[in-house]
């Protein structure tokens, strides 16, 4: 890959998606093109992007988009979090609201296991929620919709014992039941769009999304994010995430990382 190649990339990749790829990543690029270029019949990458650039198809850029983004996840990620909710905040939020179901959007829910976390968490305590997923990459929403997973995806984050509880073995793979499959709705979505409905939800989560974000674009998502939150709702970010100078719609709540809520001002504007 040219050094032409690379900030053409960075260009596309901030463009649409919003992110930055800093000039060391290079090499992890060229890494993770590899297998788009042969599944697409070129010779190498620089054929790959050659192509792109003469030829600028959205189907193949979005593909090219899709192996740069960052999809690691894993069940119960941090696993604090996912106790705060489970013992604190579903059965607050149940309480509070008429029909006792909760709204909860899994914002940028790669391959699905925070989803799957959260939907646990709630058929766990016996809350039902109103569950949606999104993601930028249709190849992860894909995987997720599937539910199906490798025993070491499944072995990260979780016990066999809730292995056992929510998932049914199919060959090498597991599959989660359809008790559980039944609470997720998973749709592709860009965070940098405009919504295209009204919805608003009691809990966001959009944990480890931002930190790879060019800053103007961070302040897009964010503003989204607190358009769609109700004024007594909650926002998980990544626990070492923070939002210092950011905006002034979140503010942390203390002795809970990751965990923010509205502050006052953002709540006077709504009103």
């Amino acid at each position: 890959m040219t050094p032409e190649d690379f900030d053409k990339l960075q260009g596309l990749l901030a463009t649409r998606a919003g992110y930055r790829l800093a000039r060391d990543r290079i090499h992890l690029a060229e890494h993770r093109l590899g297998p788009i270029a042969r599944r697409e019949g070129y010779a190498n990458v620089e054929a790959l992007l050659t192509n792109l650039w003469a030829n600028p198809v959205a189907s193949l850029g979005w593909a090219v988009i899709e192996a740069l983004l960052n999809a690691e996840t894993w069940f119960r990620r941090d696993r604090a979090p996912f106790a705060v909710l489970e013992k604190e905040l579903l059965p607050a939020l149940s309480r509070a609201r008429p029909n006792g179901r909760v709204k909860v959007w899994s914002a940028g829910c790669s391959t699905g296991q925070e989803a799957w976390s959260i939907a646990m968490a709630g058929l766990d305590i016996g809350v039902p929620l109103d569950l949606t997923a999104t993601d930028l990459s249709q190849r992860a929403i894909e995987k997720a919709r599937s539910g199906l997973y490798t025993g070491f995806e499944i072995q990260r984050g979780l016990t066999a014992k809730t292995m056992l509880r929510w998932f049914e073995p199919v060959e090498d793979n597991w599959r989660v039941r359809d008790e559980l499959a039944d609470t997720v709705r998973f749709g592709r979505a860009n965070l940098l769009d405009e919504p295209t409905d009204e919805a608003r939800f009691d809990v966001i989560f959009c944990r480890y999304v931002l930190g790879d974000m060019e800053p103007s674009r961070r302040a897009r998502v964010l503003d989204g994010l607190e358009r769609r939150l109700v004024d007594d709702g909650c926002l998980f970010l990544g626990v070492d995430e923070r939002l210092e100078g950011e905006t002034v719609a979140f503010r942390p709540v203390n002795g809970r990382k990751g965990l923010y809520v509205k502050s006052p001002s953002a709540v006077r504007r709504a009103a």
